[in-house]
């Protein structure tokens, strides 16, 4: 069933618009929690209530439309708007219900209050769109209705048209098997012989075959096989007027090895292009690893030229205190010569102590940093080794279902 909803105000125009005569019959089914016993009155007493609150929007407006060519009963209304009402926590709210009919079709109107009486706050409606899609593919289905396409799961289609997006998420759910009966059940009314039935099959991701006791059966493209005659609720007679003599179709083993040569082929495809995704994911770190490198570098030789420059420049400033000349040896003979050189030893062996360890602070804030950066590729790596793990076991669990051997 098509649910289509909005929080909105203007309620004298909403009801106005509910009660129009362009439809060609307009029945007010319901009006419940209010004084009132009109939709306008109704609909006033809710622009009333929502004055004490400070919420605009203070209706939730929702239309209910059963697919063209079919119908829905008032019970099938009811039964929704019981649903949407416990999904979205607005049971016992005031409510009014209008049903219009136009063109040999009816469709539903439910308008509900958004505030809470008691509580005096408008009730929150998360998510609704979302809600409401759930509980519309549901009605499909239990309906027996052609799902409209943006609701058919996208497992129910031709693996090989997946992206690996796709496969992984298909992958990852199960398909409710009422939505499985209901594709197969589009494909048989779409087709009208063999060769447009398994082509429709084909790109649900379904391929025929014949069963070792059930005559016609199914294989998904994950080797599950079901009953055509029961997944169709048709007669195995009716099955072979369309389809022909079960022989004439492949084993069920044949169409497993069709199918597995598919998925190892799939397997390939999806591996080059999830090493082309985690190369471009790592290429922003590679070249951060790279320019560090660099960097680094031209660090190191900027203190090493600095260091180089210093060192001459503290040997030439204690040399110069070594007199020469006759003052010279008067330092040598009073034993001062011995004590300078005694000193500019030391004050050498400091300063080479100095840079080494200036150097060694360096080459640690280098490290610490690029530790930092190892720390942010091996964990990507790690991310992406569970990611082709996780791919290489999704086509294996497939293969072993279909006793798949290289």
């Amino acid at each position: 069933m098509i649910l289509k909803a909005s929080q909105r105000s203007g309620a004298t125009q909403l009801a106005y618009h509910l009660l129009n005569d362009e439809n060609e019959h307009v029945t007010v089914h319901e009006i419940k929690g209010f004084i009132s016993d009109d939709v306008v009155g109704a609909f006033k007493e809710m622009q009333a209530i929502a004055k004490g609150t400070q919420c605009k929007k203070f209706m939730f407006s929702l239309s209910l439309n059963p697919p063209q060519h079919e119908s829905a009963s008032i019970d099938d209304f009811e039964d929704a708007i019981s649903r949407i009402e416990e999904e979205l926590n607005i049971k016992g709210q005031p409510r009014c219900i209008v049903l219009h009919e136009k063109q040999g079709r009816r469709h539903c109107h439910a308008v509900w209050s958004r505030i809470d009486g008691q509580e005096m706050k408008a009730i929150k409606l998360p998510y609704f769109k979302q809600r409401l899609n759930g509980i519309a593919k549901e009605l499909y289905i239990e309906h027996g209705w052609d799902l409209p396409k943006g609701f058919i799961s996208k497992e129910l289609s031709d693996p090989r048209n997946f992206t690996l997006a796709e496969w992984q998420q298909a992958k990852r759910h199960k398909i409710d098997p009422r939505e499985i009966k209901n594709a197969m059940q589009q494909c048989w009314k779409a087709s009208d012989n063999k060769a447009s039935f398994e082509h429709a099959m084909t790109e649900k991701g379904f391929f025929i075959a014949k069963g070792d006791r059930r005559g016609y059966v199914a294989l998904d493209w994950r080797g599950e096989i079901y009953s055509l005659s029961r997944s169709l609720s048709i007669k195995t007679k009716e099955l072979k007027a369309r389809l022909g003599d079960p022989d004439a179709l492949p084993a069920v083993e044949t169409v497993k090895s069709k199918i597995a040569s598919q998925h190892v082929e799939l397997h390939r495809q999806f591996s080059e292009e999830l090493q082309l995704t985690h190369e471009f994911a790592r290429k922003p770190l590679s070249d951060k690893r790279q320019a560090m490198q660099q960097t680094h570098r031209e660090a190191r030789q900027e203190l090493k030229q600095q260091q180089e420059v210093r060192s001459q420049q503290e040997q030439q400033a204690r040399q110069s205190k070594i007199r020469k000349g006759l003052l010279g040896l008067w330092d040598l003979l009073s034993g001062r010569s011995k004590k300078q050189h005694q000193q500019n030893e030391q004050e050498a062996h400091a300063a080479e102590l100095r840079d080494r360890q200036e150097k060694e602070r360096l080459i640690k804030a280098q490290l610490e940093r690029r530790q930092a950066l190892q720390a942010e590729l091996q964990a990507l790596r790690e991310q992406q080794r569970q990611e082709r793990q996780s791919l290489d076991d999704s086509f294996t669990e497939t293969l072993d279902t279909l006793n798949y051997e290289p």
